[in-house]
């Protein structure tokens, strides 16, 4: 993700701060922290209680026991934004762990009824998850199903940072990092992926898009059915919903991608010059890193104010108005293009294990911004580094270092999003490649995405890997510039210092 500088001027604008193991186990999710087992253990016997994996920034964040295996999503649309959608949310699921309750991540919807196996399930609130108590208990390794008859309401307080954006004319999601259950009842956990179905009925008039690939649509009277389905496992922070009175563009992207992107019918031909560069950027991606590791790609440009880009699985969001009312040159909305679509690797296709990973999404997707801008718009990456390095002191204290951020202040689950998991990472990645080389680092980019494809991953893989690539072990060298609280000397530049703030400055606004 990416928040939406505010510039006070038409000026440039600041650039100096700003998603070998295959798919986890359930067995060993299970076992990602001792504390949220032992309490799934304890389950039977005590109230119904929000639980959570022990995410160390989102503590009641996903729920432990369980792995998800799919989600079949049907809503249905009234035609308005001020009255619920009616859902179904249907999850199957293999238990990793005796379970008498069942803890799902649910909010801001009312539940109708639940049922589990096909049999009607006791349910209850805890925070903000949903407990359900099946017919029976259910054994360690079972295979299971549960579907939960419920509202999607997108008429939040003002404390919303997520879930539903409604758009001028219909809806949006923005998920990331705490609210894809605002939208749905879900593990709403990077570290459990899975595959979804998406049935959306929207009023005829209306067009609904959603992650991975259409696979049918059904007019019946005044209303057609969307079903959309994804070929990969996706994190639910990264699910994606439009509905609205929108133009598809389709268009063919690197060894026949299908590329379609989804804009105001309105702004259609106005958006085209920045739609047709995609395929172009696609290709400059895949050159770095290696095929593209999804079944479609396109950008979605809401009529909305949320603030943010973001990375949705096959379908980034942006805000229309960046690029009917652009604020920055033309070379700097190229590089937030190329940001969103560089997570497609980095944080869709290999997600972090937990939110303290974050860096390894946002770093690499700020290095590839970066690089880009330097290839194509000739603005020297050594010069953002340069100013990087001089305000990382100031950020690793503010924000906590890239590999270990600060919790989100109360009330503010976006607030991880700090410019030391920006252009602070970032940096960490251009001292590895300073210390190592370009080839080395090079092939361990490669690598990285290859081996963790459709999977997850953590920091500590990335420096087993590294060192793996380099010949040596570089844990030493990663320690103090991933967890240090100031910022190691930079290899090749001596001279690199720590800077004031400038006294005119902007604040960073980018995450």
């Amino acid at each position: 993700m990416l928040l939406t500088p505010r510039p006070r001027s038409r000026t440039q604008p600041e650039t100096s701060g700003r998603r070998t193991r295959r798919r986890m186990s359930g067995h060993r999710k299970a076992a990602l922290l001792a504390s949220a087992a032992s309490l799934c253990l304890l389950a039977a016997a005590a109230p119904a209680d929000p639980l959570g994996v022990g995410d160390r920034l989102y503590p009641y964040l996903g729920n432990p026991g369980y792995d998800v295996a799919s989600y079949d999503l049907s809503l249905t649309y009234p035609g308005s934004n001020d009255k619920p959608l009616e859902a179904v949310t249907t999850i199957d699921a293999w238990t990793t762990a005796d379970l008498a309750r069942v803890n799902l991540d649910f909010a801001h919807g009312t539940v109708r009824s639940v049922e589990v196996d096909g049999r009607p399930a006791d349910f209850a609130r805890a925070g903000e998850d949903l407990v359900v108590t099946p017919r029976h208990p259910l054994a360690e390794g079972t295979w299971t199903r549960i579907t939960v008859r419920h509202t999607s309401d997108p008429v939040y307080g003002k404390d919303a940072q997520g879930g539903w954006v409604r758009t001028s004319d219909g809806l949006v999601m923005a998920n990331q990092a705490d609210a894809a259950h605002l939208v749905f009842p879900c593990n709403d956990h990077p570290s459990d992926k899975a595959m979804f179905t998406f049935r959306i009925k929207a009023p005829n008039g209306y067009t609904v898009v959603a992650n991975g690939l259409r696979a049918g649509t059904d007019r019946t009277g005044r209303a057609t059915t969307w079903t959309y389905r994804t070929q990969h496992p996706m994190a639910t922070e990264l699910a994606q919903v439009s509905i609205g009175r929108s133009a598809v563009v389709r268009r063919e992207g690197p060894h026949g991608l299908p590329v379609r992107d989804v804009v105001p019918a309105a702004d259609r031909k106005a958006l085209e010059p920045w739609l047709a560069k995609t395929p172009g950027q696609i290709a400059w991606m895949e050159g770095k890193v290696g095929r593209y590791p999804f079944e479609t790609y396109g950008v979605l440009m809401a009529q909305a104010a949320t603030g943010f880009e973001l990375e949705t699985q096959t379908l980034s969001l942006f805000e229309k108005r960046l690029f009917t009312e652009p604020a920055y040159p033309k070379w700097y909305l190229e590089s937030i293009m190329v940001h969103e679509l560089s997570h497609q690797w980095f944080g869709d296709s290999v997600s972090p294990r937990s939110w303290s990973d974050v860096w390894l999404n946002e770093g690499h997707a700020t290095w590839y911004e970066g690089l880009y801008a330097e290839e194509t718009a000739h603005r020297p990456m050594v010069d953002r580094m340069k100013a990087a390095y001089g305000a990382s002191d100031r950020w690793r204290e503010a924000g906590g270092p890239p590999a270990r951020p600060k919790p989100p202040a109360p009330g503010q689950k976006i607030s991880i999003f700090r410019p030391n998991i920006y252009d602070g990472a970032a940096l960490v990645l251009y001292a590895l490649r300073q210390e190592i080389g370009r080839p080395a680092f090079e092939r361990l980019e490669r690598i990285w995405v290859r081996e963790h494809r459709d999977a997850d991953a953590e920091t500590a893989d990335f420096v087993r890997l590294a060192s793996a690539v380099a010949g040596r072990d570089l844990s030493g060298f990663l320690t103090p510039w991933l967890y240090g609280e100031k910022t190691p000397p930079m290899p090749g530049h001596p001279d690199w210092k720590q800077t004031a703030p400038a006294k005119a400055a902007r604040p960073h606004t980018r995450r």
